[in-house]
């Protein structure tokens, strides 16, 4: 049956229109410079770790040839100091840092900043453009401040091919994997302080995320965009990754690109990763981090009590794992909350879900540890095949469990598991995605043809020794409770683990079901059907198609709205997978 996962959704936006093309670009800047009524006019182009600076100058270089030009990076520290501030926060780990605090203006040389801001204070020259990463601290009372912003799965693209390196850092050639930890906690996290200081008092935001296709738009159209996203229903822009155990679902159920080896990711509700997309009256699609939405509409879209507990994070999180055609995931374990506080620095930990969204005959997945289990025997045996190159007899020590289309795997914290060959899972978890300890990794080469990090020192520190097949059996797999039903509907109770701040409801309906977000973001994916629309009983927002395998977010400040069958599924069973944050004693989820 042919695909209609739409893979690049966007949001409509009335009333305004987007700048298209450097040329143009230019001219409304100039038409801006041109209002201000003073003898000197400072403008700073912002620019977010991983934007190509150089293709900014030189568009300043062609369209404002008078102005006095000065790149912020002038003022950076040098390279050495600055890897000797992050080094506490990188570490040696091959894959784990700790989240630092630094700020912007720790990265640069107090005495050049000073230099520079004098020598636009003493210029003679009208238009002065300062333009880079930290221009706006150079440039700290601009007259026209415009922000270029860039998503953070761009930035692992041009990692990839080599085009960009750290913040601050000639290192664009360094291992991939150095450049995304330093990047995930320290220069992501910085750029976003210094982002969030701006959001309040930036005049322009513009999308380079296209090389050479630069597209603008005022701050009152970004303010509006923003706004419109977070009272109605809405779905980032998924992004799809291949690995050395992906499979050939997803090439076929999301349209992608046939010629690819695999695709093992499907990245469809990462807020921190993935991006939003508005489409503007002039037809004109303009991207920007999903996570502006976050940092810009808090409230409105995680609701009070989930931005109490978590402040500007979006804490929910859906992905695909595509085994079909592939193999086993790495046996692996998530760290348990205070470890995750003390060794790396995050507020609350990895507790998560395998919902079986297809599988073929024979599918399994390894959960819990088999009875009167030896840990020191186990452990000795992993870091054998660590260390010697030898096989780890995995169903020796780890249960393994038959699994079918439409199970549900509860995974807290601590947990050994992993996916097996020739199934999809919809991975649902809290949001801190790159925690995960790989035990042992099947003794198989990562894409690049290296071993992929092994993180059994953490991982030992964390297995719940405890957690064995009876346990297992009687808590965590396909505790499905019905809790409600109408007239062609029913509502499940799913899971996740007590231990969990999300809650995960499964509806069947072949008529429309009524929902409410209840003051909480919800988070769903059709799970079954070929299509329904969500719809709001006050006519509060256009209704909204989804597709299968579509995950969407419906922000708290929508309240109540109602999903039906549609189109192709018109009167036909569908099922929708719904998480939510458990409002009830959620501090205890989170160490603050």
């Amino acid at each position: 049956m042919k695909s209609n996962f739409n893979k690049f959704p966007n949001v409509e936006i009335k009333d305004h229109k987007c700048t298209t093309g450097w040329k143009d670009i230019a001219d409304v800047l100039h038409n801006e410079i041109s209002k201000k009524q003073a003898d000197k006019v400072v403008v700073a182009v912002e620019c977010y770790h991983g934007v190509y600076v150089n293709e900014i100058a030189a568009s300043l270089r062609e369209y404002f040839p008078d102005t006095t030009l000065m790149d912020a990076s002038s003022a950076l520290k040098c390279t050495e100091d600055i890897n000797k501030m992050v080094y506490p926060f990188v570490t040696d780990d091959p894959v784990f840092g700790f989240i630092s605090r630094l700020n912007m203006k720790d990265f640069f040389d107090y005495h050049t900043l000073s230099s520079n801001q004098d020598k636009i204070k003493n210029s003679s020259n009208k238009t002065i453009i300062v333009y880079g990463i930290g221009a706006s601290l150079i440039a700290d009372n601009a007259d026209v401040l415009v922000y270029a912003d860039m998503p953070r799965w761009e930035i692992q693209l041009r990692f990839r091919s080599n085009k960009v390196g750290n913040l601050g850092a000639d290192n664009n050639k360094a291992e991939f994997s150095y450049q995304y930890k330093r990047s995930f906690f320290v220069d992501w996290r910085v750029c976003d302080r210094h982002k969030k200081t701006l959001m309040h008092k930036w005049n322009f935001i513009l999308d380079t995320t296209i090389p050479g296709q630069p597209k603008m738009i005022t701050a009152d159209a970004f303010a509006n965009a923003l706004d419109c996203t977070a009272h109605q229903p809405f779905r980032v822009v998924p992004f799809f990754d291949p690995g050395p155990w992906g499979g050939q679902w997803l090439k076929d159920v999301c349209d992608l690109d046939r010629t690819q080896q695999n695709f093992a990711w499907g990245f469809d509700c990462v807020p921190e990763e993935n991006s939003l997309m508005f489409k503007f009256d002039n037809d004109v699609l303009f991207e920007t981090p999903a996570i502006n939405l976050v940092f810009a509409k808090p409230k409105e879209l995680l609701g009070k009590k989930v931005y109490e507990a978590f402040g500007d994070e979006f804490p929910i999180r859906f992905d695909f794992l595509d085994t079909i055609g592939g193999g086993n995931l790495s046996l692996q374990v998530h760290p348990l909350k205070e470890y995750i506080r003390e060794k790396f620095g995050m507020a609350y930990t990895q507790d998560e879900s395998y919902y079986i969204l297809d599988a073929k005959e024979n599918a399994f997945v390894y959960l819990g540890l088999k009875e009167n289990i030896v840990p020191e025997k186990m452990i000795s045996a992993l870091e054998n095949a660590q260390e010697d190159g030898n096989d780890f007899n995995a169903e020796a020590y780890v249960e393994k469990w038959p699994i079918k289309k439409h199970d549900h795997i509860l995974i807290p914290a601590g947990t050994v598991h992993c996916s097996g060959v020739d199934t999809v899972v919809l991975e649902i978890s809290a949001t801190p995605y790159i925690f995960t300890f790989k035990l042992w990794d099947w003794g198989r080469m990562g894409l690049d043809g290296k071993p992929r990090p092994i993180s059994l020192a953490h991982g030992k520190e964390v297995i719940q020794w405890d957690r064995t097949t009876q346990w297992t059996k009687e808590n965590i797999i396909n505790h499905i409770e019905k809790i409600a039903e109408g007239d062609g509907w029913y509502e499940e109770r799913t899971g996740l683990d007590a231990t969990s701040f999300i809650e995960t409801r499964r509806h069947w309906f072949t008529k429309k079901t009524e929902h409410n977000t209840n003051g909480v973001v919800n988070v769903l994916n059709l799970i079954e059907g070929r299509e329904a629309i969500v719809e709001s009983p006050s006519n509060a927002f256009k209704p909204y198609i989804i597709h299968y395998a579509e995950t969407f977010i419906v922000p708290a400040e929508v309240g109540a709205y109602t999903i039906r069958p549609h189109g192709e599924s018109e009167d036909k069973q569908c099922a929708t997978m719904k998480a939510f944050v458990r409002t009830q004693n959620l501090i205890d989820y989170r160490i603050n």
